[in-house]
């Protein structure tokens, strides 16, 4: 009797510490900063979703577009009207992989330099992206920050002549995703 409480005790660990290494997150957040001599936008989003594998390293994201606010309103309407054409394509998705470190390195816990590689979609198309942040892991959360450039043109993004000015090709993205363990 005693053997089959400790197994499954043991079982029970085990099992909990499998789901740990999933972490998940629906409140991710994404700020798009463009810089000109004519002006500053900037456009946050507190709802988007992310997941990471820490038994292989995937990584997703997902933004729904319409989540971007902006402090004026004009703008957000162009931006989902406009350039990003939300109806038409209403989300922006990553799915990658951290390439380094290696998952026993990532597996312990205090902040890591990483680098995550894959597939981003915005606006129809899909481009290889790869880009460096920080991981910091703990037993009860998985928090990772990034920022990168995201380049208009690569993903199809029309800015018309007579804003253009004002827009940066280049748009500097930061993305801050707190995750806990995922639980079923």
């Amino acid at each position: 009797m005693k053997k089959t409480i400790i197994l499954i005790a043991i079982a029970v660990m085990t099992l909990s510490q499998v789901s740990a290494q999933k972490f998940f997150t629906r409140s991710a957040s994404i700020i798009f900063f463009s810089t000109t001599p004519v002006e500053d936008i900037e456009a946050k989003n507190n709802q988007a979703s992310a997941i990471v594998n820490m038994d292989n390293g995937d990584v997703a994201f997902t933004a729904l577009m319409k989540s971007f606010e902006f402090k004026k309103a004009l703008m957000q309407e162009h931006f989902n009207e406009k350039y990003v054409e939300s109806d038409k394509f209403p989300k922006a998705t990553f799915k990658g992989k951290i390439t380094s470190p290696g998952m026993d390195e990532m597996a312990k816990d205090g902040e890591h330099k990483a680098t995550v590689e894959g597939d981003l979609t915005i606006h129809g198309v899909t481009k290889n992206y790869k880009t460096e942040g920080t991981i910091t892991k703990s037993a009860d959360a998985l928090t990772l920050n990034s920022v990168f450039d995201i380049t208009l043109s690569d993903f199809d993004i029309k800015i018309p002549g007579p804003v253009k000015k004002k827009i940066a090709e280049k748009v500097k993205t930061t993305i801050v995703a707190e995750c806990k363990p995922y639980k079923k």
